[in-house]
């Protein structure tokens, strides 16, 4: 399983003005119980039956918090509001990693759950929950827990890695750092699940909105290189789409200025939806090598065997974007045998798929779901000063087997 990022074992405990003022927005909406009303308010008009505005039919918030009653307690600003600080974080470190503003995540108590339960929701698709012990502490093993330990408590599984966890007493916490746990309260885990499961899709969270507000911030520093690729020949429609489009492929727009020149370049060769995207990616091929290999370390490579390469691409195509359609039982045997690979290298070294540039997308979205500690490149993506390693072929009959083009330590020109 892969290790926790410390970035989400430590989510920000406090925040300012922009806390408190989610907190007291929250509260007003999630009282609906006892305590909400400690004032009397005139009695309102009755409401016409035969009227129907957008709010009873409508839900435009793309992300959604849904809360159990017993939960609800999270964000009450008069007991600290607890979950309100550690979204906020969230929110933070998305944008910052994104390079856009996240949307407002909406957070609302359901009677539909388990009361005990959360429920996080993305444009009406549910992507994960979990039931939780909101008075009690999650103790999770990392791997760093001692043999024959002694501590008890209720033996679960944390919702955003899967680790092993117990839920044990407040009073028992030290015994269980002591024991090599690592401990976390009910609103960090509710945090972090929501951080997991939304930072593996940066590309849902960006909208014509977000990239608007980008486009703003571009064109006070480089209004030229804005006015060279919107609104003419790309609309916002069209732009939105593209930068999603890298986005799910692991580019992300924290440095929008390099992504936004490739991307003029490429319009001035070509308007092809496909061809604009291998184009920024072959540009930037040194900054995408770069997030997990450093100039002077060895990339390791892995390839796949020429003929189901070829099988690959001779196959079924997705009629709608004309990518191939990968066999269920390939596309199982690929991320399996790539996740023995990630995990045989561990957490410090970080594998690259190198195939033919038609199959790039396909495999990308394969492995984006199943293996996400690695890379999909082009061979045109792949710096030709980049110290490589080819490791395996997958699929090959003989181990070792190489990919025309590559050659064991700099990449072929």
């Amino acid at each position: 399983m892969p290790p926790i990022p410390p970035s989400l074992m430590h989510l920000p405990k406090k925040s300012g003005g922009p806390a408190a003022a989610a907190a007291l927005w929250l509260t007003f909406h999630l009282r609906r119980r006892a305590g909400r009303a400690m004032i009397a308010e005139p009695e309102a008009a009755p409401a016409n039956p035969d009227r129907i505005v957008m709010e009873d039919v409508s839900d435009r918030t793309l992300v959604t918090l849904d809360l159990g009653y017993a939960l609800v307690h999270l964000v009450d600003e008069a007991r600290g509001a607890p979950l309100v600080s550690r979204l906020t974080g969230v929110r933070k470190q998305l944008s910052q990693s994104f390079g856009y503003i996240v949307p407002q995540f909406r957070v609302r108590d359901s009677l539909d759950i388990d009361p005990a339960a959360y429920r996080i929701v993305l444009g009406g698709v549910q992507m994960g929950g979990a039931t939780i012990r909101a008075g009690r502490i999650l103790a999770i093993d990392v791997g760093e827990v001692r043999p024959g330990h002694l501590l008890q408590g209720e033996a679960t599984t944390d919702p955003s890695f899967g680790c092993p966890a117990l839920w044990i007493d407040e009073a028992d916490r030290d015994q269980a750092i002591a024991e090599g746990f690592l401990t976390v309260d009910a609103a960090t885990v509710i945090a972090t699940h929501l951080n997991r499961i939304l930072s593996e899709r940066p590309d849902m969270l960006l909208g014509t909105e977000e990239v608007s507000a980008l486009l703003d911030s571009v064109k006070e520093g480089a209004p030229g290189l804005v006015e060279a690729i919107h609104p003419d020949p790309l609309s916002n429609a069209a732009l939105t789409r593209l930068l999603r489009t890298l986005l799910a492929d692991g580019l992300a727009l924290s440095h929008p200025i390099p992504v936004l020149t490739s991307l003029a370049l490429a319009l001035q060769q070509t308007q092809d939806f496909e061809s604009i995207v291998d184009r920024i990616r072959a540009d930037l091929g040194g900054w995408i090598v770069g997030q997990v290999c450093s100039p002077d370390a060895r990339l390791p490579v892995v390839t796949l065997d020429s003929q189901l390469e070829a099988s690959i691409l001779q196959g079924m195509r997705d009629p709608a974007t004309n990518q191939p359609l990968i066999e269920p039982g390939l596309a199982t045997m690929i991320g399996e045998e790539m996740s023995k690979i990630c995990r045989a290298l561990g957490a410090e070294r970080t594998p690259a798929l190198v195939v033919q540039p038609q199959a790039r997308r396909a495999l990308n979205a394969l492995l984006r779901q199943r293996v996400s500690d690695c890379l999909v490149l082009s061979l045109p993506e792949l710096p030709v000063t980049q110290a490589i390693e080819v490791i395996e072929t997958i699929g090959a009959a003989d181990e070792g087997a190489d990919l025309p083009g590559l050659q064991e330590g700099v990449l072929a020109a």
